[in-house]
C-alpha cells in the first residue's frame, strides 16, 4: 500500500504554467497508469491553453473559483465541481476569484510534459 502525504511532495510548475504537487504517480508509487496531483492558481492566473494527446483528465475544485474552458465551452466553476477533460480537448482554467484556486488533477495515463501540447503562447 502506498500512502503519500501531500506535504511530503515537492511542488513544480507544469508545462501549462500551473504549480502542482504530484501526490501519487508512477514516479513515487506503485501506480502505473494514472496520477493524482494538487494544483494551485493564484488570483488572476491562468493555465496556458493546451491539450493532452493521450491523457484523459479530471479537475476537482477544492477551493476558489474560476472560468473553465474546454473546447468552445466556458463555465464558472468552484468548490465541489468536477470537470471532465477528454484526450485531445483544448482547455484552460483562469482563477477569477480573490483567493488561490486549489484543485485536484487526475490523469490517466499519468501526467507527462511530453503529452502536453501548448496551443496558446
Amino acid at each position: 500500500m502506498d500512502v503519500i502525504n501531500r506535504d511530503s511532495v515537492e511542488e513544480f510548475v507544469t508545462k501549462d504554467g500551473s504549480t502542482i504537487r504530484e501526490i501519487l504517480a508512477p514516479a513515487n508509487s506503485s501506480l502505473k497508469l494514472q496520477s493524482l496531483a494538487e494544483a494551485t492558481l493564484a488570483p488572476g492566473q491562468s493555465t496556458q491553453r493546451h491539450h493532452h494527446v493521450k491523457t484523459e483528465e479530471v479537475y476537482y475544485v477544492l477551493e476558489g473559483s474560476g472560468l473553465m474552458v474546454v473546447g468552445r465551452e466556458e463555465r464558472q466553476v468552484g468548490p465541489k465541481d468536477a470537470i471532465a477533460i477528454p484526450p485531445g480537448s483544448e482547455h484552460m482554467l483562469t482563477n477569477t476569484g480573490a483567493q488561490d484556486m486549489v484543485f485536484l488533477c487526475c490523469c490517466c495515463p499519468a501526467y507527462t510534459h511530453e503529452d502536453t501540447v501548448i496551443t496558446q503562447g
